[in-house]
């Protein structure tokens, strides 16, 4: 697997089409710091880590529903490994006029776009939840 945040974000756009309350990934620490932006950000219940059969760790994401509607509407990659898009602090765009949130892989960890600026650093801009 080349793009391991690309596959997350696909699993839990798969799972919400199916209405799935739960979805398991491979764990990592990226990971884990991408799902702690998108829980501080309201769109997803939480997430644990434990082991699956043989051993691996995995992480258990909580998807988080409204009505029956996933809270979560696109989950776009914006940082491939073909092409990575890094921004200083005064180029990084809002989503959706701010009403979506950008995940930024900073010097200073992994964190949303309004946090990148109020702490004035750019970085990878890793993907746009809305």
């Amino acid at each position: 697997m080349n793009d391991p945040i690309g596959d997350m974000l696909t699993r839990i756009r798969n799972a919400q089409l199916r209405g799935k309350s739960t979805v398991s990934t491979p764990a990592s620490k990226l990971r884990a710091r991408v799902l702690d932006v998108m829980a501080d950000e309201g769109y997803i219940r939480g997430y644990e880590t434990s082991s699956d059969r043989q051993g691996h760790p995995t992480i258990e994401i909580s998807l988080k529903y409204y009505e029956g509607v996933p809270v979560i509407r696109e989950l776009k990659r914006v940082s491939k490994p073909g092409r990575r898009v890094y921004l200083g602090v005064s180029d990084i765009p809002s989503v959706r006029q701010g009403l979506g949130v950008s995940i930024v892989s900073t010097s200073r960890g992994v964190m949303s776009d309004a946090s990148a600026r109020s702490a004035n650093v750019g970085g990878e801009v890793l993907c746009t939840v809305f």
